[in-house]
């Protein structure tokens, strides 16, 4: 099949290199626009747009899938159907009736759970133990089209977003090219998704991850991880905001001299405890503002935190 990918972020590499390599054509890749990207906040192309550049791909950064331009030039391409992953944007309805064979989209959830932005961190967040990729027809409702086919993925205890993104990105590029070959060939019919089992995957905001200490070991660990890489826990410590990597243990049982408070911190020789709604964590990795990204007991021995009340909040 001709064919016209959609994505925007790293995640969605895999699929396009997955679909290049396969027995479809590629004529052009639709991308968010160039945006300012990094510490320095300069204007930098998508990973998307990256790899189809080296490819020599035509690049497509409609500021709206909307725009007459953007409409035009897509029915002189006349894909038979528009793969999608995360491109970032939503497809209206005249955009969505110009393949014959529609648009694509793979979505790493196991649909109808975790509709939104943000499936993979949401299933952390939420204790999930199985998550996945779906591939499904792109409608105008919310990640509600029928479903061609799924891949299952467990979730470790230790997983962050970032892992278990990267894990979903290679098997569902595959699943994703799986579903254009089906489709082809006339075997793949899509399924009405249930009726049951829907939930929402919103964005998690800066706002969000912000670790509330009051809550239960096992929660401040989910939040943590559902937000590494991006957007990144965070508390403060004296002022100075602190981006926190995953939390290296969460003790089995109480010290018997008794448990700090929340957020309340004991500093070891060679470990950082930090108080919960239940039991005492030991912090991972902390990166101050403007710093680099330390191990909890050096940045601790660094601002002599042993013997002193501090308090993360």
């Amino acid at each position: 099949m001709r064919l016209v990918f959609a994505g925007t972020p790293a995640a969605a590499v895999r699929s396009l290199d997955a679909l290049l390599g396969s027995r479809h054509e590629v004529a052009a890749v639709i991308t968010r626009p160039d945006a300012p990207s990094g510490r320095g906040l300069q204007v930098a192309k998508s990973p998307v747009a990256q790899r189809a550049e080296a490819a020599g791909l035509e690049i497509l950064r409609p500021e709206r899938p909307r725009d007459p331009d953007f409409l035009a030039r897509l029915r002189e391409l006349a894909p038979d159907c528009c793969p999608v992953t995360a491109y970032g944007a939503l497809i209206p309805q005249s955009a969505l009736d110009i393949p014959p064979q529609g648009w694509v989209n793979l979505h790493f959830s196991l649909l109808p759970a975790w509709r939104g932005a943000a499936p993979v961190q949401q299933a952390i967040l939420h204790g999930d133990d199985l998550t996945g990729a779906t591939t499904f027809v792109l409608v105008r409702e919310l990640d509600a089209g029928p479903v061609f086919g799924v891949v299952t993925e467990p979730i470790k205890p230790s997983d962050t977003a970032g892992d278990l993104l990267a894990r979903l990105s290679v098997s569902g590029a595959e699943l994703l090219v799986a579903t254009m070959d089906g489709i082809e060939s006339g075997e793949l019919v899509a399924q009405p998704q249930p009726a049951e089992g829907i939930s929402l995957a919103p964005k998690i905001t800066a706002d969000d991850a912000h670790v509330d200490w009051h809550q239960a070991a096992v929660a401040v660990g989910r939040l943590i991880r559902a937000c590494t890489p991006a957007p990144g826990a965070w508390s403060v410590l004296d002022g100075t905001r602190l981006r926190l990597g995953p939390l290296a243990a969460v003790a089995t049982a109480a010290d018997p001299g008794g448990a700090p408070a929340p957020g309340e911190l004991l500093v070891e020789r060679s470990r950082v405890l930090v108080g919960t709604g239940t039991l005492p964590a030991e912090l991972g990795d902390v990166q101050p503002d403007g710093k680099r990204l330390m191990r909890a007991p050096d940045w601790a021995r660094g601002l002599r935190l042993e013997g002193r009340s501090a308090v993360l909040r």
